[in-house]
């Protein structure tokens, strides 16, 4: 089984050309190959699919939990990155099929190879019952008890749950505290992501993500938009904004119709092939 190894910011995926549709990979598997040390190692596994709608390639996502997940914002342009710069698909912009609906993926050429690209990651999500979030009233402002008190957090989906907290000061907030106490809480039906945000001023603001189903990564695309919309909700940010997080920047900024557009980059780590006596060791 051949793959090839990417990162968005430090956020690292394991992507493999499934268009013929022959692998079948479950969970413990997935954990298998995400899992550091034994495994390849990565934040998540990315499957390179044929499309059930009209786009051009389709994202099939697994945490490294082994768990699936809707959307990954550093993953889809991972994938774009992948099937570009393997022939498979000539399009640009490219149309991606994921499970919170089909994205236009615009692509930075250098050398005619991808370097980055700009997602339209859709219109954020609001509604609680469909982040999704239990319980009633704004989920925009929200008091959740935890067990070190009451945190006050921001709720939406950016294609999948995001709880948003502003913090002072990034480096000292409790990320491996509440992070994972949050997104196991019992609002929270499918877990959610859990970001932790200092804003800098309305243009910049600096980000720490305990990812649903991995844990802290160096950088969360959908982590970082859910930020950004939180933050322009409450009136602390513009039309556009740096997000800063452990791996490096994202450019954030609204597009037509409100829709949130992010810009970062993709790149090829190595190249390999799961060896048949590794696979044999799972059984």
């Amino acid at each position: 089984m051949d793959f090839v190894k990417y990162h968005g910011l430090g956020n690292d995926f394991i992507v493999i050309d499934d268009l013929v549709g022959e692998l079948e990979l479950d969970g413990s598997v997935i954990k298998a190959l995400c899992a550091r040390g034994k495994g390849i190692g990565a934040d998540g596994l990315i499957l390179a699919r044929r499309p059930f709608t009209s786009a051009d390639v389709a994202m099939g996502f697994y945490n490294s939990d082994g768990t699936e997940a809707q959307m990954c914002g550093n993953g889809i342009r991972c994938l774009a990155k992948f099937v570009h710069d393997e022939g498979l698909v000539a399009a640009d912009p490219m149309f991606v099929e994921t499970g919170a609906g089909v994205r236009e993926v615009s692509l930075v050429l250098e050398d005619g190879r991808v370097a980055a690209a700009e997602v339209d990651m859709g219109l954020p999500e609001l509604v609680r019952g469909r982040i999704p979030m239990l319980g009633e009233g704004d989920p925009l402002d929200e008091e959740i008890q935890v067990g070190a008190g009451t945190a006050r957090v921001t709720c939406l989906s950016m294609g999948n749950p995001h709880c948003v907290l502003f913090v002072d000061d990034v480096e000292t907030a409790e990320v491996s505290g509440l992070g994972p106490e949050l997104e196991v809480h019992g609002l929270f039906p499918e877990r959610t992501n859990v970001e932790f945000a200092q804003v800098l001023d309305d243009t910049h603001m600096c980000l720490r993500v305990w990812e649903r189903g991995v844990g802290e990564t160096l950088a969360c695309g959908t982590g970082a938009c859910a930020a950004f919309v939180a933050a322009q909700r409450r009136g602390l940010a513009g039309t556009e904004m740096t997000v800063t997080l452990p791996g490096g920047d994202l450019r954030l900024r609204l597009g037509g119709g409100g829709h949130v557009m992010m810009l970062g980059p993709a790149v090829e780590v190595y190249r390999g092939c799961v060896s048949e006596e590794w696979l044999r060791g799972l059984d």
